[in-house]
């Protein structure tokens, strides 16, 4: 069982990127439907949300670390880019001065988040292909 468990390693492993990367594309997504978003329930602009991914670590039984793959560890908003300040008076969020505040997403910066994404996630693609193609010949070869 453990060669078997060690030949479909890379799929899961490929598997789970293609999981992060999915993720990850949604919260993008999120990102720019929410870009013009002046007022949250929470109060304030929306705020930018990135995913934070982490390994997915096994102990083998001889003590050493394997990594399987990866996850999402978490989605936390962007609290180190400021808001942007825009003048607009007659905008119903606007303060005193006139100002509101405009959530801290950059159109330019999701789009490059994006393609990353799509190219880990189509990366992850040909992996999981490869290895079917892999598995395809090597089930001829013992027949």
């Amino acid at each position: 069982m453990e060669g078997i468990g060690k030949l479909f390693s890379g799929f899961r492993s490929a598997a789970s990127g293609l999981a992060a990367e999915r993720a990850r594309v949604d919260v993008i997504a999120r990102n720019v439907a929410n870009a013009q978003t002046t007022s949250t329930p929470e109060g304030g602009p929306y705020r930018r949300q990135v995913v934070r991914f982490e390994p997915i670590l096994a102990r083998l039984a001889d003590g050493r670390v394997e990594t399987r793959g990866v996850r999402v560890a978490g989605v936390e908003k962007d609290t180190t880019t400021p808001f942007q300040r825009v003048f607009d008076p007659p905008h119903p969020d606007a303060d005193e001065q006139g100002f509101v505040s405009m959530p801290n997403v950059n159109a330019a910066l999701e789009m490059a988040d994006l393609i990353t994404a799509m190219r880990a996630y189509e990366a992850n693609t040909v992996i999981q292909e490869t290895f079917v193609q892999m598995a395809e010949r090597a089930l001829r070869s013992v027949m």
